[in-house]
């Protein structure tokens, strides 16, 4: 399976979200790492992975999810 990669920026145009927003009250409590981004190389770059976040939006907080952020 290929995931789209995108940087927050680009997720930000894509979900009509400010970037600050995703990065202060999304990321870490609905979007966690490892499930809805990576941070490649151990670097501080975040990648979203679309398809986990569209996923995300649809279909609401699902237990994968909840079972990451604990």
């Amino acid at each position: 399976m290929s995931n789209t990669y995108l940087t927050t920026s680009e997720l930000s145009e894509r979900i009509k979200y400010d970037a600050r927003v995703i990065r202060e009250q999304l990321k870490d409590s609905v979007l966690f790492e490892g499930v809805h981004y990576i941070r490649p190389f151990g670097g501080r770059k975040i990648l979203f992975i679309w398809e986990r976040v569209e996923e995300e939006m649809l279909h609401g907080i699902t237990t994968d999810s909840l079972s990451v952020g604990l």
